[in-house]
């Protein structure tokens, strides 16, 4: 038997690709093992971006959403913002609340009043704001947020009660909407400055993903809202004395919203308040 006949056996190159069972490469064998939990993985993360769940873990570990959107420079950045616009508004609305009073004492309009209560809740709530931010390491803090929703919602409540109360006496003694050039003057001054410091603090409560400067800018578009209603409201009577209790009307319906609203707010923060009173460092 010729030795060189034999057929040698020798062990496979590992260098040389072996084509598997079906005549296929490996290359060309799409790998599922692999692609399953990617894809598993991506419509996880898909449904918790849908639904807010990604938020919902950043608060519930005591931060805003803010913590992972903005830079520490740019957090502070924004803070010291929001409070020089509160401090504007402050001294704008306390002015505005001021010459209000006068006028609703001066012309018994229950629109007035219930515009000099907004602005004097407008002073408040810019002052909740103030102290909100007045700690540069609580520029993310959940609770710290949370808290000045809370007494928030307790003065919008407080308001909108006095407004109501004033509107309905108002409504009961048949008190007729008068406007002179010093209310003329203060409901332009109030709708057009109201407004603008509500557009500001919009943009900054978005930015901070702050549910405290979007209320206080909620409250300051209220105020200009019932600035222009004093001049509708007697513009209306001027051209028809059957209209009388618009003014007070109009009272009614924005104590009533504020009311809405504050409870809204109780309702929805009361309950993160306790949720995040344990991961409160600042104080």
């Amino acid at each position: 038997m010729d030795p060189f006949d034999t057929e040698l056996c020798y062990p496979p190159d590992p260098s040389i690709v072996q084509p598997n069972c079906n005549g296929q490469h490996p290359e060309q064998t799409p790998s599922k093992t692999l692609e399953v939990p990617v894809q598993m993985e991506r419509e996880q993360q898909m449904k918790m971006s849908e639904s807010g769940q990604f938020s919902d873990l950043v608060e519930n570990r005591g931060l805003l959403e803010s913590s992972t959107k903005l830079k520490p420079h740019e957090a502070q950045n924004y803070r010291k913002k929001a409070l020089w616009i509160s401090w504007l508004s402050i001294v704008i609305t306390l002015v505005l609340a001021v010459a209000a009073f006068t006028v609703s004492v001066m012309r018994s309009s229950a629109s007035s009043f219930g515009f000099a209560f907004d602005a004097v809740l407008d002073v408040l709530s810019s002052a909740i704001v103030l102290w909100r931010y007045s700690n540069a390491a609580a520029v993310h803090s959940a609770h710290r947020e949370y808290l000045a929703c809370v007494i928030l919602g307790a003065i919008f409540l407080l308001s909108a009660l006095c407004i109501v109360v004033k509107a309905i006496h108002d409504l009961s003694i048949r008190v007729l909407p008068e406007v002179d050039n010093f209310l003329f003057s203060v409901s332009i001054l109030s709708g057009i400055l109201c407004t603008l410091l509500a557009i500001v603090k919009f943009m900054l409560g978005r930015v901070l993903t702050s549910r405290a400067l979007i209320t206080d800018g909620f409250n300051s578009l209220v105020g200009g809202i019932m600035g222009f209603s004093i001049l509708i409201s007697a513009e209306v009577y001027k051209h028809n004395s059957s209209v009388w209790y618009l003014d007070g009307s109009v009272g009614i319906l924005i104590g009533l919203i504020i009311m809405s609203y504050g409870i809204k707010l109780l309702l929805d923060m009361v309950p993160r308040v306790r949720q995040t009173r344990h991961y409160e460092m600042f104080e």
